[in-house]
C-alpha cells in the first residue's frame, strides 16, 4: 500500500476527532461522516471523481487493487499511525469510484466496556455449539465477536481460529493461542477456509458471516463436531434467525438442518443501536435467546417456530429477553427517550401497551404522560 495522503488523513481525522463510526467518499460530493447514526458533511467542497479514484487508490495494496479493477469492489482494511484501524469497503457508482471507510477498534473492547448482558459472556465460554451474533449493518456485530473472543482469550487455554474479510479488529493471544486468516490474503474463497479449518486444531472457529448454504452447513458441521463455532447474520431477531438459516436450504433438508439447530445452536444475540437520551451517541438494544428444552423444542418443530418470542419473554431465568422488553428497561431507566424506543421496536403497539402497563410518565408530553397514566 502506498502512503496514505495527507488530505484522506485529515478527514480520517475530522471522523476520529468527532467520534464519527464512518467516512462515506463519493465523486462531486462533499465527504460525509455519519456521527450517532446521522450523515454530517465535513469539509466546504465537493471531491471530484478524479480525486476520490486516487484517494480510494492510494489505500489499497497491489492485490486489493487487481481485485478492484477486476471485480469493481473490494473490502480490506488499513491502519493508520496514530488513528487506528479502519475497515475500507470501495466500489465503483456510475462507473466511478466510492468508498466508506468504517473506525474500528485497533483492540477488542470487552463485554463489560461495551455495556452488554454478562449472558453473552456465558455463550461466549461454551465449549461447543453454535452462537451467533445479528442486526443490520453498522449495529455492532463485529464489535461483540471480537468481545466474546476476547472472553475465550482471557480464560480459555484453546486454539481459536478465525475466518474474516476483512481482519477489523486484532487478537494478540492471551491464554489462548489466536489464528487470524484474512480472505483474499490468507485464502482465496471460504470454501477452502472453512474446508482447511477443520485441519488446524482450532476449539474455537469465528466465521466472520453466513452468507450461503456452504458456510452454513460448515458451521453447523463444526459445531456437532465438537467445536464452538461464533458468526455474524443480517437478521433482525431471533426467530427470523432460525428461519433464515432454515430457508438457505431446499425443502427436503430442512427436516434435518432443524434437528441439527435445535442441538447446536446455543444462542443468539441480536442487536440494534438506538440513540441515547442524553444524546452520546448510540447504545447497543439486544433480543437473547439462549437454548434450553422449550427453545430447542420449536427450532425443531416448524408448528412451535412462531413461538420463539413469548420463550424469549418468559426466559429471564435464562437470561433471555426480547428487545422490546430491553427497550422498556431504557425507556424507564431514562436511557433512550421514547419515541426512539417505539421506532426500534420489534411490535410498537404492544410495546406502548407495556410501556402504559409499567406505569412510565413521559415528562412534558401530555399525550404520552396520557398513556402512562392509562392501566
Amino acid at each position: 500500500m502506498s502512503t496514505i495522503p495527507d488530505e484522506l488523513v485529515v478527514l480520517l481525522e475530522t471522523a476520529v476527532r468527532h467520534d464519527a463510526s464512518d467516512l462515506h467518499l463519493r465523486p462531486r460530493a462533499t465527504p460525509k461522516v455519519r456521527i450517532s447514526g446521522s450523515l454530517v458533511p465535513v469539509g466546504e467542497r465537493a471531491y471530484g471523481a478524479t480525486e476520490v479514484e486516487d484517494l480510494v487508490r492510494a489505500t489499497m495494496s497491489t492485490d486489493i487493487l487487481a481485485t478492484f479493477e477486476e471485480r469493481f469492489e473490494a473490502d480490506y482494511a488499513i491502519s493508520v499511525p496514530g488513528l487506528g484501524r479502519f475497515r475500507v469497503n470501495a466500489f465503483r457508482t456510475m462507473g466511478e469510484a466510492g468508498c466508506v471507510m468504517r473506525r474500528v477498534s485497533g483492540a477488542p473492547a470487552t463485554l463489560a466496556e461495551l455495556g452488554l448482558p454478562e449472558v453473552i459472556a456465558k455463550l461466549a465460554l461454551r465449549p461447543r455449539g453454535l452462537v451467533l451474533v445479528t442486526g443490520p449493518t453498522g449495529s455492532g456485530k463485529t464489535t461483540t465477536l471480537a468481545g466474546m473472543i476476547d472472553v475465550v482469550n482471557e480464560n480459555r487455554s484453546v486454539h481459536v481460529l478465525t475466518l474474516e474479510d476483512p481482519i477489523e479488529i486484532l487478537h494478540p493471544s492471551k491464554a489462548a493461542t489466536i489464528t487470524q486468516r484474512e480472505l483474499g490474503s490468507d485464502t482465496r474463497d471460504w470454501g477452502s477456509a472453512l474446508r482447511a479449518a477443520m485441519r488446524q486444531d482450532p476449539d474455537v472457529i469465528l466465521i466472520g458471516e453466513l452468507r450461503d448454504p456452504d458456510t452454513v452447513h460448515s458451521a453447523l458441521s463444526a459445531a456437532e463436531t465438537g467445536h464452538a463455532v461464533f458468526a455474524s447474520m443480517h437478521t433482525t431477531d431471533a426467530r427470523e434467525t432460525v428461519q433464515r438459516l432454515i430457508d438457505f436450504f431446499p425443502p427436503h433438508e430442512q427436516a434435518r438442518v432443524r434437528m441439527a439447530l435445535s442441538t447446536t445452536l446455543e444462542g443468539v444475540v441480536c442487536q440494534r443501536l438506538v440513540p441515547r437520551a442524553d444524546g452520546r451517541g448510540r447504545m447497543c438494544v439486544t433480543e437473547i435467546a439462549v437454548r434450553d428444552a422449550r427453545l430447542a423444542d420449536a427450532i425443531a418443530d416448524p408448528e412451535k417456530t412462531g413461538t420463539i418470542p413469548d420463550i424469549l419473554a418468559t426466559g429471564e431465568y435464562s437470561g433471555m429477553h426480547t428487545f422490546d422488553q430491553h427497550l422498556l428497561d431504557c425507556v424507564t431507566s431514562g436511557a433512550v427517550d421514547v419515541q426512539d424506543a417505539m421506532a426500534a421496536a420489534s411490535n410498537p403497539h404492544d410495546f406502548s401497551v407495556a410501556l402504559r402497563r409499567s406505569g412510565w410518565r413521559a415528562a412534558g408530553d401530555p399525550q404520552l404522560a396520557a398513556q402512562g397514566a392509562e392501566r
